[in-house]
This record gives C-alpha cells, sequence and structure tokens, in this order.
C-alpha cells in the first residue's frame, strides 16, 4: 500500500483566497506515484487560467474522471482534448444525457453536459474511454465507485432535477459517482457533486473497501437545499467516521459547512481554487 507521493489540487472551485479564478464549478487533479489525474473539468475557462497561474501543464495527466454529467463539471472538456488529446477518459454511460432543473419561482434550466463537449466526447477515440457503471480500479490504490446504491431515508438528489423540461420524469443523477485512494492511514474520498447522498456515498465505499478507516473527504456535497434533519443525520455519521479533515466545496452551502464545523470542529475547512493537499504519508 505503500506510494511515493499523493497530492489533491483543487483547480476550480466556487471560492478562491489566492487571486485565482472563481466560477460555479469543481475541477480537481490528483498527483500519485508520478501520474495525474483530473476529476471532472469545471464550467468553462478557470480550469485553465488557474492552471496557467499554478503552472500545471494540462497535457500531461493521463486520465480524466467524469463524475456526473452536469455542465458545471465538464464545460471544460473541449479544451482539455485539444490540449491533451490522448488522455484517457472514464465516465459512467449517462453522463451525456439532457437534464433539466425546474425551481418553482424560476424558469426551466437546462443544466446539461454542453453540447460541444459532447461532441467532442463523442468524437474521442473509443480505445480511451471507459464506462464505468459498477466499481472499477483506474490506478493503484485508487478506484470509482460507478453507479452508488440509494439507502437512506433522508438523503435525495439535492434539487429538482429532471430528464424533461416539463418535469415529468425526475433525474435520479444514476451516473453520479466518486473516487476513493487508499492510503497506508485509511481512504481519502473524492466527491463530484455527491448527488447520491454523502452517507450513501461513503458507506458504499466502506462497504467495497473493507470498512476501513475515512481519513478524510474533499469535494462537493450537495448540500445546499438540505434540510436540518438532513444536516444532522450527515454530521451524526461524520462524527462517527471521524476523518481528520473535511473539505466542503462547490455546492455543500454555507449554512451546511457552518453546521459541520460547529460539530467536527478545526477538521472542516471550506474548499477553495487553489488548495493543494499533500500527504506525508501516504
Amino acid at each position: 500500500m505503500s506510494m511515493k507521493n499523493l497530492s489533491i489540487t483543487i483547480l476550480v472551485d466556487n471560492l478562491s483566497d489566492c487571486g485565482l479564478d472563481t466560477e460555479h464549478g469543481l475541477a480537481f487533479m490528483i498527483q500519485i506515484e508520478g501520474h495525474s489525474i483530473i476529476f471532472d473539468t469545471g464550467q468553462s475557462n478557470a480550469l485553465f487560467a488557474n492552471a496557467k497561474t499554478m503552472n500545471i501543464n494540462l497535457a500531461r495527466p493521463e486520465m480524466l474522471v467524469l463524475s456526473h454529467g452536469h455542465y458545471d463539471h465538464t464545460g471544460g472538456i473541449p479544451e482539455l482534448l485539444r490540449i491533451n488529446p490522448g488522455i484517457k477518459m472514464f465516465h459512467h454511460p449517462a453522463v451525456t444525457a439532457r437534464r433539466y432543473s425546474l425551481h418553482p419561482d424560476k424558469p426551466v434550466r437546462e443544466i446539461s453536459m454542453p453540447e460541444a463537449a459532447v461532441a467532442v466526447l463523442t468524437a474521442h477515440p473509443q480505445n480511451l474511454i471507459k464506462h464505468v457503471v459498477a466499481p472499477r480500479g483506474i490506478f493503484k490504490n485508487v478506484r470509482l465507485t460507478g453507479e452508488i446504491p440509494r439507502l437512506t431515508s433522508f438523503e435525495d438528489v439535492g434539487g429538482p432535477f429532471f430528464l424533461d423540461a416539463e418535469g415529468k420524469l425526475p433525474d435520479q443523477i444514476i451516473d453520479d459517482m466518486a473516487l476513493w485512494i487508499t492510503t497506508s492511514t485509511g481512504l481519502v474520498i473524492v466527491l463530484g457533486c455527491c448527488h447520491s447522498g454523502l452517507v450513501n456515498t461513503v458507506e458504499y465505499i466502506r462497504k467495497l473497501s473493507g470498512d476501513m478507516r475515512i481519513r478524510g473527504i474533499i469535494g462537493g456535497m450537495h448540500l445546499l437545499n438540505a434540510s436540518n434533519e438532513r444536516l444532522e443525520k450527515t454530521c451524526d455519521k461524520l462524527l462517527e467516521w471521524s476523518p481528520d479533515f473535511v473539505i466542503p466545496c462547490h455546492c455543500t452551502g454555507e449554512n451546511a459547512i457552518a453546521v459541520m464545523a460547529a460539530r467536527l470542529g478545526e477538521r472542516v475547512m471550506t474548499g477553495q481554487a487553489g488548495m493543494v493537499l499533500r500527504f506525508r504519508n501516504p
């Protein structure tokens, strides 16, 4: 289980305190044993502007993982594939589905993967595309969940999401998946939006890994519209798992972060573009 090194860099997030571009989107770079994985691509150009500022060459990563098919995680695909045409892609086959957000007091909004991204994804060499439905490894000690079972009674997809503009076909966002890394002192879990629910996601990963300790969790948790019951039960589980760190990003919501921080203390740190986690004993 020993590794030479492990780091996780937030390349795109809603926030930054170091002058990097921000947007409603999310992207990470995971570096492990001299290899690089891009996890999601943000909404637009922030990925590329921030990579340039941080002296990160996006032509080098070998793998791209898409956590799900929403626009704010897939908008950077066309430019990334132009820069890095040989990158191997991992995603659920449903990432290109048309999807919509129907808030009662707002106009219908399409939130699908952008058409330009769908076009380049479709044109990408098929031998470089790996569809992920079930759990699978992508590199030594790095695995993807595939579809995540929805078992809790208090978690949902986090919003009024549909597969049609009329709101007749609820979108369960079956393509939602997470990544985890097995380290010498537990699991490090990387989330996109966690539409399956944080508890469902982490408990599934614990089951797949043999109930290993959770070392840390980073990513979007989509608790922006969560009820007090959901927040409290989620925090109960976080306390039970007792991770070293929890870094909520992107779609988690200020109220949810405040509740987590009140319950877990300094272990909760708000994610921001430019944050780099380096693991001394991976």
